[in-house]
């Protein structure tokens, strides 16, 4: 067939637009998205004749486009920010939104968000008020802290504290904490971007409280100590804690800023976990400036958490900065919600999904997997076991913890396992899994309870995706 009589069947946009039933199945979406993908999809069968094409392929083409374009709409109609089911055993999983807010959490921001509150509005006083006090009791009740301030992240937090304190002036810095946060922001660029100049000492491995001395100059303005959350070095190391500082900090009347980066406020040790240092922990040693992540080890929102020295934290509230980097009244709400489970700390380990994750015990997980494994009784073609795994903690915490945990395994005989895990993730909740010997591994610590039913659902999708 001649180019202009293949060109001559395809489709009219009108074909589609008076066809009834195919606009019934799209009904309540919009007619720019219907008309965007009718165009695009009709470009491209013109496209493949120009190019060329056979014309076996082109009529194919032609004859599945209807059924194409209303799944073309849809897709593109569907939310972007998807529910998705974590099944890889990360708990803080950085790709999949870290850490997961609670129902009782997530009821209270419901009803912040769909009425007016008083987030600037002093009910006492019946005057404007600060979106800041609504957390500063709660946060200073449970860190001891002078003071709070909580903006967006702890990138955020850190580079507004070293632009209060010593914008165009020198901070000193080991090169073992010399860190990269993620998303190849490190923090020497995040201290150059607050105004201050880096003086770097030590060595990789070695730092020594007298490469502290050494540096310190009449244009030094603060001694910044990073926690290395997200790796560890061992072997021939040396390294000073915040707490060693505190002579020179009073020689030299320098303050101490501390990026605890995960922000644990609970001893995780009492539940075989390795230990980090908590953020009390350092409030008590006298560290003046504290920053740390609300969205990671402690379970909350995505926000940067500064505490310390009421001095330095009244100057970071004058800072212009401090307006660009301000909290809404969803993080407020949701870190209210969180903190306050903290006053009673086996209440947050039970309430606050992050901490029960990372606290679930192995025998637990798998008695879920064994419950679980039953409702696949009747699936042929795949080899179906319960294994040991290792959990992680994920998003730069706890880098050397492996959980012990349970796993449901899938081995197939008929789909490769990369093909089975792509048909998972097309599902209409995607399930991220991992492939480990051949096998699909479905790791139960970090699937909840809520989520088994789609859980089983999705599983017999993707093996109907490719033929059992």
């Amino acid at each position: 067939m001649e180019k202009g009589k293949l060109y001559a069947s395809i489709p009219k946009v009108d074909d589609f637009l008076n066809d009834l039933e195919f606009m019934d199945s799209v009904s309540n979406i919009p007619r720019k998205i219907i008309m965007d993908q009718i165009r695009k999809n009709l470009d491209e069968i013109r496209k493949l004749i120009s190019n060329g094409e056979s014309e076996k392929k082109v009529i194919e083409k032609i004859n599945k486009i209807k059924s194409k374009i209303i799944i073309d709409i849809i897709d593109y109609d569907a939310y972007r920010l998807k529910t998705v089911i974590n099944a890889a055993g990360v708990i803080i999983h950085t790709n999949l939104g870290r850490s997961l807010i609670n129902e009782e959490i997530m009821d209270h921001v419901h009803k912040s968000l769909t009425h007016y509150s008083n987030l600037e509005y002093d009910l006492v006083e019946g005057r404007r008020g600060s979106r800041y006090d609504i957390l500063t009791d709660f946060i200073r009740d449970i860190t001891g802290a002078e003071d709070v301030l909580v903006v967006n992240n702890n990138a955020a937090a850190v580079m507004l504290a070293l632009s209060t304190v010593a914008k165009g002036k020198e901070v000193i810095l080991s090169r073992g904490e010399m860190v990269e946060i993620g998303g190849a922001f490190r923090v020497p660029e995040v201290l150059e971007s607050s105004g201050a100049s880096l003086v770097a000492i030590g060595t990789t491995n070695k730092t020594k409280l007298s490469d502290y001395e050494k540096a310190i100059t009449e244009n030094t303005a603060a001694l910044l100590k990073v926690h290395t959350s997200n790796y560890r070095i061992v072997g021939f190391t040396e390294s000073v804690d915040a707490e060693e500082l505190k002579p020179l900090k009073e020689k030299y009347n320098i303050p101490i800023i501390e990026d605890l980066g995960s922000g644990v406020l609970i001893d995780l040790s009492k539940y075989g976990i390795e230990k980090e240092p908590t953020v009390q922990e350092s409030i008590q040693k006298g560290i003046d400036i504290v920053s740390f992540s609300g969205d990671k080890l402690l379970g909350g929102p995505q926000a940067g958490i500064i505490v310390g020295k009421k001095k330095y934290i009244e100057e970071m509230k004058r800072n212009p900065l401090t307006r660009a980097l301000r909290i809404d009244k969803f993080t407020i709400s949701a870190l209210e919600a969180t903190m306050k489970y903290y006053y009673n700390l086996d209440e947050a380990v039970e309430k606050i999904p992050t901490l029960r994750m990372i606290t679930s015990k192995k025998e637990d997980i798998k008695k879920r997997v064994e419950i679980f494994k039953t409702r696949l009784y009747d699936i042929n073609g795949v080899e179906i076991s319960i294994e040991d795994s290792l959990s992680e903690v994920g998003g730069g915490s706890l880098p050397t913890e492996k959980l012990p945990s349970a796993s449901l395994c899938l081995k197939l005989e008929s789909i490769s396992p990369d093909k089975f895990e792509q048909a998972l993730r097309k599902f209409k909740t995607p399930i991220i899994a991992r492939i480990q010997d051949e096998k699909l591994l479905f790791d139960f610590r970090t699937v909840q309870d809520d989520e088994l039913d789609l859980l089983e659902e999705g599983i017999r999708f993707a093996l109907n995706y490719y033929g059992e």
